[in-house]
């Protein structure tokens, strides 16, 4: 039967409102901790990147699960979801193990790669300890989420994110205040609401799906997997390191007030609308995915179809929503004149990009549902590495300032939804 608007709205609205509760986790830590002090405030934020690159290293894991889970659905090989999901799951703790092992036992030398130095240095070694001590769920949980979206079951993920965001709200004070733990509370609070979360979506899936416990275990499939993820993460990970060397070379030099408009911007206002482009195109990908497991390209490509409808209406209201709606936007998340003024020109100049970030969203949906994710990294970290010296040329050497770094950021975002579009449009992703 032919997709409907009003199918793939309820596919993907769940996944992005469960993105948007996902971002809120920084926010709901920087608001926990704030008293303690700056300096454990000062030491959340400075782990923001290292935590988007142990995500980044879980998603070798979840980015080709659910393609290849997917796949397994539309073709109703119920020996193969066994199969994939035993690895994945299996993966998913192991590689979490080493990564949460590895930052406990380094968290002086990362605090000191971050530039940091005493309180906050010791705050954020205390943070990194407790996550590695508490937060294993934290990298089960997106290749959960992997497995319900390849299914479709997407308000299931929905279900499991509302449960470890309430709880990680409740208990973060207990943990940090109550308890007397610290900031080494609020990693515990994280880990422990994960870890519920994460507990009832394993005796769902065991309880609804082809799949049991004995499934679990390593062969060949694990591979198969961690082929179609790697993409992924290098992908996730060079985005991290160019918005850090940007920081360190192009925005700071430009000011305070730059860098916290950047904060603004990039956090609080894409922090909400990217998750809705990210939940159109997790829901593509599962589409695309089940359909050629299927073998029905025609069905994959009404999906396209309609997923590039939905998605301009929603880029061009994101576009109205950024450029009209700047200043009031803005001024809800700070009251200082120059900082105002930046983040509202960060988001009236981010506007006329916000169109094809929604068409970058859908291609990798399409690209990742099939497994072609060596595209979309090909595509992604190039242009991405390019940021950092174009903005250095135009904003720092010929003087324009933090606009033209806006406009770079614009400009590359435009590229990649051109190429990846191509990608799409030569078909290649139907073999």
């Amino acid at each position: 039967m032919t997709i409907r608007s009003r199918q793939l709205i309820a596919l993907t609205l769940p996944t992005a409102l469960s993105a948007m509760l996902n971002n809120a986790y920084r926010v709901i830590d920087q608001q926990a901790v704030q008293w303690l002090g700056v300096d454990a405030q000062a030491a959340i934020a400075s782990c923001t990147f290292i935590l988007i690159g142990y995500y980044a290293i879980y998603s070798i894991i979840s980015a080709g699960t659910l393609s290849l889970v997917a796949r397994a659905v539309g073709a109703e090989q119920a020996s193969e979801q066994q199969r994939l999901i035993g690895n994945a799951l299996t993966g998913a703790v192991l590689i979490g193990a080493v990564v949460l092992g590895l930052s406990g036992l380094f968290a002086p030398a990362i605090t000191h790669l971050l530039g940091l130095s005493d309180a906050v240095a010791d705050q954020a070694t205390i943070f990194l300890r407790w996550q590695a001590a508490y937060c294993l769920p934290q990298a089960i949980m997106p290749t959960l989420d992997a497995i319900f979206i390849a299914y479709g079951r997407t308000r299931i993920v929905l279900g499991l994110q509302i449960i470890a965001t309430v709880l990680n709200i409740v208990l973060n004070p207990v943990c940090i205040y109550r308890l007397g733990y610290g900031i080494g509370g609020s990693a515990m609070a994280t880990g422990l609401s994960q870890a519920v979360a994460a507990l009832i979506g394993l005796l769902l899936l065991r309880r609804s799906f082809p799949f049991r416990f004995r499934h679990l275990g390593f062969d060949g499939a694990v591979l198969k997997i961690a082929k179609i993820g790697l993409p992924m993460c290098w992908g996730i990970l060079m985005f991290s390191l160019v918005y850090g060397a940007m920081l360190h070379w192009v925005i700071s030099p430009l000011g305070a007030p730059v860098n916290a408009a950047l904060g603004i911007g990039f956090s609080a206002l894409e922090g909400f609308t990217w998750p809705i482009f990210w939940g159109f195109s997790m829901g593509i990908a599962s589409l695309v995915g089940r359909n050629l497991g299927a073998g029905d390209v025609t069905e994959a490509k009404q999906a396209i179809r309609l997923g590039f409808k939905l998605l301009t209406l929603t880029g061009l209201l994101v576009t109205g929503i950024f450029f009209f709606g700047a200043q009031w936007l803005c001024g809800w998340f700070t009251k200082d004149a120059q900082v105002l003024a930046e983040a509202v020109r960060y988001a009236q100049i981010l506007a006329f990009a916000q169109l094809f970030v929604a068409y970058e969203s859908l291609a990798e949906g399409v690209l990742s549902g099939a497994g072609k994710t060596t595209t979309i990294f090909y595509w992604s970290a190039p242009l991405n590495i390019l940021r950092i010296p174009f903005s250095w040329f135009f904003a720092i050497y010929l003087g324009y300032g933090s606009a033209a770094v806006w406009w770079v950021i614009g400009a590359s975002t435009f590229i990649k939804a051109l190429g990846k579009g191509w990608s799409v449009r030569s078909g290649g992703w139907q073999r």
